[in-house]
């Protein structure tokens, strides 16, 4: 076979069921039906001389041969779905940027992140946020141009990612003024036994934090567990206990004086870090957000300006 006899339909859809592992749902999401596909998919083994699937149970697995079929087919569609996103709004003198943030991020360090799209009118931006997992998957099939995570991810040559470290910033115990004002509290020696709210075990800095009380032996009661740092903040504030958060969450509240920082250590502190995949065309809007070999120019924990950003966006 050479390549002008290469039915690139069969092999999207076998693109397709090989990321789902499953006739039904690819059928389903190809709006045909399992029949049609089955049938597809046995017209490209045949055409190749190959076998692609093999049957365990309910589900597809790949074959040696179907893994390396799949590795170029995340290129060739991957790279589509990149050149789709770089040519739509072309049209219009726009241009578009993809961006994944991880749930657990704080939303006023997201705001500062892309403060400089928001002055821009040549940019469209979106937004979404979820597990990084899943935002990583989006990532490689080059669905997401950048993925922003308080969390680094391990070097792994089957995923080439890159990692940029954006700068990080101070985490701090902190409660309502009338109860913790003028207080200072050694952390964590101090916090035996007391109420506290928490990241959840998800958060990159939960794990930060267990690891600092184990260390010295301490066992803070915990009263709640809490992934969304918007509702963590709003805990902070109206139930009396101590919550661990990062100062940028809670930057109104100081400011205004109904939260004060009871507790601080050096050992606790929120990374950002922006996650992208190798391009193969330069994308100069996405480096426009990584200047100086990958370190943001603007500050961690920038105060917000009125009208774009208020304590509900924590």
């Amino acid at each position: 076979m050479n390549l002008s006899q290469l039915n690139f339909r069969h092999l999207f859809y076998f693109w397709r069921v090989a990321t789902t592992g499953h006739l039904t749902q690819a059928a389903q999401a190809l709006h045909t039906s399992q029949s049609a596909l089955s049938a597809q998919i046995r017209q490209l083994e045949e055409r190749l001389g190959v076998i692609l699937f093999r049957r365990e149970g309910r589900r597809l697995m790949l074959t040696d041969t179907g893994q390396l079929m799949l590795s170029y087919c995340e290129d060739i569609f991957g790279l589509s779905q990149e050149m789709l996103g770089r040519l739509e709004g072309q049209s219009a003198g726009m241009s578009r940027l993809r961006i994944g943030s991880v749930a657990t991020m704080s939303r006023n360090y997201q705001e500062n992140w892309i403060r400089p799209l928001l002055a821009d009118p040549t940019v469209v931006w979106t937004l979404e946020s979820g597990l990084l997992e899943g935002l990583l998957a989006r990532l490689v099939r080059h669905q997401l141009d950048v993925v922003l995570a308080n969390e680094t991810v391990a070097t792994d040559p089957d995923r080439p990612l890159h990692c940029v470290f954006l700068g990080s910033q101070p985490v701090s115990l902190v409660g309502p003024s009338q109860a913790w004002s003028g207080r200072v509290l050694r952390v964590p020696e101090d916090l035996d036994g007391m109420d506290i709210a928490l990241p959840g075990p998800r958060h990159a800095l939960r794990a930060q934090f267990d690891a600092l009380c184990a260390a010295a032996g301490v066992k803070p009661r915990i009263r709640a567990e809490v992934d969304d740092m918007a509702m963590l903040r709003l805990i902070a504030r109206d139930s009396g206990w101590l919550a661990v958060l990062p100062d940028v969450v809670v930057q109104d509240e100081l400011q205004l004086g109904t939260l004060v920082k009871a507790g601080h250590s050096p050992q606790l502190d929120e990374r950002f870090y922006a996650i992208t995949t190798p391009h193969r065309h330069h994308f100069e809007l996405l480096e426009r957000l990584l200047p100086m070999g990958g370190r943001v120019e603007w500050p961690q924990a920038q105060a917000p300006q009125k009208g774009l950003q208020g304590s509900a966006a924590a």
